[in-house]
């Protein structure tokens, strides 16, 4: 009892999953819209033109004392940042956007990344798809007001349907890095929708978010068993409850 008044202390708005049970709902209840109108409203937002990371912040501030979000959070949002400022990718994909919190922090680093360009002078993007209208257009308000237009492309569609028009209509020839953190179970079939266009190749790498929680057993199972992958875990947390969560880390090495 005493560790739950301490996380419910430091977390108010985990309050409402022990009151609700299995009738809590982490999403979609009418939360995103009020995120946006309360970043608006908050003492902060002139410092957030312009500044991704004053806008992830409160959007952080948010998630623990008012309604918790299905963003990947600050814990393990700076691990892929840093993988993404190691290992540089021109062309980046994520598989989910929701309300854009994942884009801001990576559409950063990968700006930061290329700040000079590469050897060619050409410019790194960030592909975000994200299937829900309404969340792309928050996505889209808060990718404009952080100034990352340049980089972040919102993209309003079902991630396979979206990745083969993007094929079709050559914006997207190959992916650099692919970041999964949609629906766990399409884990699998959205992968080899990017295989099957041609988007991967040697080098390219898969980062799956929530495999561990609530987890993708059959995305493990596959990435672990593919001859052309190498894969590992890192370890990372949930928050706000700061929840034991993994991101799995998949290379093509063929």
């Amino acid at each position: 009892m005493e560790e739950r008044r301490k996380l419910y202390g430091k977390y108010p708005s985990l309050r409402k999953l022990e009151e609700l049970g299995d009738a809590y709902v982490e999403w979609n209840d009418g939360r995103e819209p009020a995120l946006l109108r309360w970043l608006y409203d908050h003492a902060s937002f002139p410092q957030m033109r312009n500044n991704p990371r004053v806008i992830c912040d409160a959007m952080d501030e948010y998630a623990a004392q008012h309604n918790f979000l299905i963003n990947i959070g600050p814990d393990k949002a700076g691990k892929v940042a840093a993988l993404i400022s190691e290992k540089k990718p021109q062309i980046f994909v994520e598989l989910g956007g929701y309300v854009g919190y994942s884009a801001l922090w990576f559409g950063n680093a990968l700006k930061n990344a290329y700040k000079n360009g590469n050897n060619d002078g050409d410019q790194a993007v960030y592909w975000s798809l994200e299937a829900d209208p309404v969340f792309a257009g928050i996505a889209m308000n808060l990718v404009d007001l952080a100034g990352l237009g340049d980089i972040v492309k919102i993209v309003t569609g079902k991630a396979a349907e979206s990745l083969s028009r993007l094929k079709e209509e050559g914006k997207l020839a190959e992916v650099d890095m692919l970041f999964l953190d949609h629906i766990e179970d399409l884990y699998v079939t959205d992968l080899k929708v990017a295989e099957s266009l041609g988007l991967l190749k040697k080098g390219s790498i898969v980062v799956a978010d929530n495999v561990l929680r609530p987890g993708a057993p059959d995305y493990k199972k596959y990435v672990e068993q593919h001859p052309s992958m190498e894969t590992r875990a890192i370890k990372g947390l949930i928050i706000p409850g700061e929840f034991e969560d993994e991101i799995e880390v998949t290379e093509y090495t063929a």
